[in-house]
């Protein structure tokens, strides 16, 4: 594949995936719930097709010290500043309610933070960076789609974007989705925790959002 190819098939992955997530989040989530399987084909197909490798996706040991380092330094702040907002919102007051995050849920959130790290930064940032070649726009601009698939979450909207837009510089930097994955679960809970239910609905998104009393 000559680089003229590989940038257009790169456009084509930065534009149609999310349009396709975000047409299964708003209808064929309820109308053909089967679909998810396209998801899972279109991230294998494009890993084929691009010839990526355990290497280039982030799933490797060789840097994972750098990688965790540089993680816990942006995610420890991000926390931190999640910390801070949910006292400030008197988050240990808030209502418990039975679906949000626990640690009895922890592993399936994690199963979940897995998918989005290898959607958001495996494919989605790795074929940005193949057409931005500014590594600060693209991750601002994989930060943006990120946020974009989370509507209209009044809380994850703007949360997402700053997260994955961070996520994915701190890929583009160290190329390791470990440390990503877990700083995901670990941001995901604190946002459960700092913020009222009624602002953040369970962490739904699309009509989901609107659905149930908060």
């Amino acid at each position: 594949m000559n680089p003229s190819e590989k940038t257009w098939l790169s456009l084509v992955d930065v534009i149609l995936l999310p349009a396709f997530i975000l047409w299964f989040i708003w209808q064929l989530q309820f109308t053909a719930r089967w679909t998810w399987v396209f998801f899972v084909v279109w991230l294998v197909t494009s890993f084929l097709v691009h010839g990526d490798t355990p290497k280039t996706l982030g799933w490797r040991a060789d840097n994972l010290g750098p990688a965790t380092r540089q993680a816990l330094v942006l995610v420890g702040a991000m926390a931190l500043g999640l910390v801070i907002i949910g006292f400030a919102l008197k988050a240990p007051l808030h209502p418990v309610a039975g679906n949000q995050i626990s640690w009895r849920r922890v592993e399936g959130y994690l199963a979940f933070c897995v998918l989005q790290q290898v959607a958001l930064n495996s494919l989605l940032h790795n074929r940005m960076l193949s057409v931005v070649r500014n590594e600060w726009a693209a991750a601002v601009l994989t930060g943006f789609i990120f946020g974009a698939c989370h509507w209209p979450n009044a809380v994850l909207v703007p949360l997402t974007f700053i997260g994955g837009a961070a996520m994915a510089w701190m890929f583009g930097r160290v190329r390791n989705i470990i440390p990503l994955v877990f700083g995901q679960v670990l941001l995901g809970m604190l946002v459960s925790w700092a913020f009222p239910l009624s602002w953040h609905h369970h962490l739904r998104v699309g009509p989901g959002y609107y659905s149930g009393r908060w």
